[in-house]
């Protein structure tokens, strides 16, 4: 799987303007983009998921073009067929579990079943161990869990690529390290390429098998990157 990337985005308010610009190209299973928060890794994530159009560039996965200004080409989210974990998860919070999961596989914006029943719902189910938990909804829900079941949604339509969003961010150091770990084992096992943003080196050391650093809205070249990051721990 090749991302191909070169893209540009201004975004202003009033006097204050923010430029990303973002070029990489990468056949790597597990790509990480490291930075602090306000660099522009979340701006690019959205910009490679359709949620956010870039000014110029084009974005092609496996030579198949999401986006090309020259060509006028703009797909629309779900035709781009990427998972995207938000950061804060973005669970519906009316919805239970298996209807969380669910949403994803249908068209249009009809809420799935509560008591919604199929072959992949119940796959997501038992591989992320959310079966005791399927009729619950998101606020009776732990950490843990509520990214579990955003990870499970993300995966149920098998996405030809998986986007994360600083996954680990909102949980506790101990089960940080425990997700961290479920989140290598499931990749492997499923062999789907994922890029993931992040401000923490223990998730570049997870995972960044290519890795990228964004400083300002601005990509710095890997070898630069595997240098400051040595440099900082």
């Amino acid at each position: 799987m090749t991302f191909d990337v070169d893209i540009r985005k201004t975004l202003a308010a009033g006097t204050r303007r923010f430029t990303l610009q973002a070029r990489f190209r990468s056949d790597s299973q597990r790509i990480v983009l490291y930075g602090e928060s306000g660099a522009g890794k979340s701006m690019l994530l959205k910009a490679l998921a359709g949620l956010l159009t870039p000014d110029q560039g084009h974005i092609t996965l496996d030579g198949r073009c999401l986006y090309g200004a020259a060509q006028g080409i703009n797909l629309a989210p779900p035709q781009r067929q990427l998972g995207y974990l938000f950061q804060d998860y973005a669970l519906f919070p009316h919805l239970n579990v298996r209807q969380n999961i669910a949403f994803g596989l249908q068209r249009g914006w009809r809420n799935p079943a509560r008591t919604h029943d199929d072959d992949t719902v119940r796959y997501w189910l038992a591989a992320l161990e959310l079966d005791g938990v399927a009729a619950q909804l998101p606020h009776q829900l732990s950490g843990g869990q509520r990214q579990r079941v955003a990870l499970a949604r993300a995966l149920a339509p098998s996405p030809r690529a998986l986007l994360l969003d600083e996954p680990f961010a909102a949980l506790d150091p101990a089960l940080r390290q425990r997700m961290r770990a479920e989140l290598d084992r499931l990749q492997r096992q499923l062999a789907i390429p994922m890029l993931l943003i992040t401000h923490d080196q223990d998730d570049v050391a997870a995972f960044g098998d290519h890795l990228l650093r964004m400083e300002q809205g601005q990509l710095i070249d890997t070898a630069q990157c595997l240098q400051g990051v040595a440099h900082e721990a």
